[in-house]
């Protein structure tokens, strides 16, 4: 696929070698995530080989995530800048020495180290296998299924994570679990220059270096004190990180709208399909950060299950949500994606509602019938959001893009984990009685939580301890209910914010069947309108002063003559004469 396919008027139909590309980009993005979840299990292990401490170990489990969120914005923007294929590869080799660092680390600190170290090479992974995807499909229903095999990819890492995990802590030492990157990134390193075309912004400017610190110090900060925050609850350390993250957005933002060549294009949210998109994802990171959380303690500690277990009963809404994700891939070649994940949005505000009549002695087939309606109602979004956002997006700004559509889901996970997790701590602390029997700091640490009203009521084995854990599990199920309430309320606005935002982007199958399109409403017509008036072309519009979105005409009813045939092309997709994504094969 060349150039000329891509600025001709019909879309280019993807053969055999980006098909293989897929497959090859999406063994990383499964890796990434199954490093996420594999950690968890193999936290007792390291603890005992290398005598780590409690904070230790959760800067073990947590510095990879607070690095890829830190470093999504800069990857996705030097992709674009260098290449995006070159990142990816570039990551794809530092990830193998990481890994190799972290199986054969022989101190706490240097597996801390190697593990930022692999946080920092997996956030070159997401937006560039994103944009990637963008340049290897461009017609729409190809696209579409690409999209989705990429999201289940997603799925699968963290289906598979604590069972890989699990099987290869049970064979062999914990460093085994970093040595699965080795052959996944090797064969990528082997393969990628062959199959996967190269794609870049030709008319990029320099990376500017002050706003890729001012990035991490907005970043960091703010994830660390939201994992805070839902750790140990409001505290002035918490409440300092997020202040310091806010005062470095802010000042990024500001450095942003000055630049001729920003890191982050402040303008593509003015671009109303990619920003509504942006909304929905991040609500639905945000819903589901927090439930997971939930509903992993209440396996637990309120029904007793290992972590192994748990994770062998969330296969299945895992599994479904893969299914339907797919099955919404294909259905939004005929149906409006608003109607689809506004409808499965609805769906899962039902499986939040049955959550709520789940009780503390049992129920699971209750339990997975909510989280299954759940998952299932979800799926429209994990699928559709990023191709959504990616077809939206000017072809020069892709990376920028698919770092954005990623960096919101860690936002939102971590937003959800520390407020809902709040939530929940509240409903517990409302209603657990601890019994008098129970001494003043045994009887505090119970009220805290429900891990403390355990172990506590382990130490009074009698009938005080009894009672105190039957109290504990009824508290904790109120909190579960309390938090399925939230959340159900929270899909019910998302639903809304669907049907008012993306109401008129046609299905995805529209531009590749020749139907008709509303103009100036789809994502490609939008962006197209966005290429036109320089969107691509920051220096350009600097001078011109198109920069504004307003100016821009983003989404505005009076310029509907940007989403005509001839200026979108047949295939749907933007057309930018001088900032289009440079694609060859080498």
């Amino acid at each position: 696929m060349t150039t000329a396919d891509v600025a001709s008027g019909t879309p280019a139909r993807a053969g055999w070698r980006q098909w293989a590309g897929l497959a090859v980009m999406c063994l990383p993005t499964m890796l990434t995530t199954v490093d996420i979840t594999v950690m968890f299990l193999a936290l007792p292990h390291v603890s005992a080989d290398l005598g780590a401490s409690g904070v230790e170990q959760l800067w073990i489990s947590d510095i990879y995530g607070f690095m890829i969120a830190g470093f999504l914005v800069t990857m996705g923007t030097l992709g674009d800048r260098i290449g995006r294929r070159r990142v990816l590869l570039a990551g794809a080799a530092v990830f193998v020495a990481a890994s190799l660092l972290a199986a054969y680390a022989t101190s706490t600190p240097m597996l801390i180290g190697a593990r930022a170290l692999l946080g920092v090479a997996g956030a070159t992974v997401a937006p560039s296998v994103l944009a990637l995807i963008r340049d290897m499909f461009p017609d729409p229903r190809q696209m579409g299924t690409a999209m989705a095999v990429w999201g289940s990819s997603i799925m699968a890492g963290v289906i598979l994570g604590p069972v890989v995990g699990g099987l290869l802590l049970g064979a062999f030492r914990w460093g085994s679990i970093f040595l699965m990157a080795v052959p996944v990134m090797g064969l990528l390193l082997l393969t990628a220059p062959f199959l996967v075309p190269e794609s870049r912004n030709p008319h990029a400017g320099r990376l500017d270096v002050p706003s890729v610190l001012l990035s991490l110090g907005a970043v960091l900060p703010l994830v660390y004190g939201l994992k805070e925050l839902a750790r140990g609850g409001p505290a002035p350390q918490a409440a300092a990180a997020i202040l310091l993250g806010a005062a470095c957005a802010l000042v990024f933002v500001r450095r942003q709208r000055t630049l001729a060549d920003p890191l982050l294009d402040l303008r593509l949210f003015g671009i109303r399909v990619l920003s509504g998109t942006m909304v929905l994802s991040l609500m639905f990171a945000f819903v589901m950060g927090g439930t997971g959380l939930v509903v992993t303690l209440f396996l637990q500690l309120v029904q007793g299950y290992s972590p192994s277990g748990v994770a062998l009963w969330m296969v299945l809404p895992a599994v479904v949500m893969i299914v339907m994700g797919n099955v919404a891939g294909a259905v939004a070649r005929v149906v409006r994606p608003a109607y689809l994940i506004a409808a499965g949005a609805v769906l899962a505000a039902a499986g939040m509602v049955v959550l709520t009549r789940v009780g503390a002695s049992g129920d699971m087939p209750l339990l997975m019938t909510g989280l299954v309606m759940v998952y299932a109602g979800g799926s429209p979004i994990t699928v559709l959001s990023p191709l959504l956002v990616m077809t939206s997006a000017p072809p020069e700004r892709a990376g920028s893009a698919g770092s954005l559509q990623s960096t919101g889901s860690e936002f939102g996970t971590a937003m959800g984990v520390a407020v809902l997790g709040l939530v929940a701590t509240a409903a517990y602390r409302a209603g657990v009685t601890v019994p008098d029997e129970v001494p003043g700091e045994a009887a505090q640490a119970a009220r805290e939580s429900i891990s403390g009203a355990v172990l506590t009521a382990q130490r009074f084995p009698g009938q005080a301890g009894g009672e105190l854990l039957a109290s504990a599990r009824d508290a904790f199920t109120s909190g579960l209910h309390v938090t399925a309430i939230v959340t159900a309320v929270v899909f019910l606005g998302l639903a809304a914010v669907a049907l008012a935002g993306l109401r008129k982007v046609p299905p995805t199958g529209a531009a590749q069947a020749g139907g008709p399109q509303e103009a100036g409403t789809s994502p490609a017509a939008e962006a197209a309108q966005t290429a036109q008036t320089g969107a691509g072309t920051p220096g350009e519009t600097a001078q011109t002063g198109a920069g504004t979105p307003e100016e821009a005409g983003a989404g505005r009813p009076e310029d509907d003559r940007a989403g005509r045939p001839e200026d979108a092309g047949a295939s749907g997709q933007a057309r930018a004469p001088e900032g289009a994504s440079e694609m060859s094969v080498r």
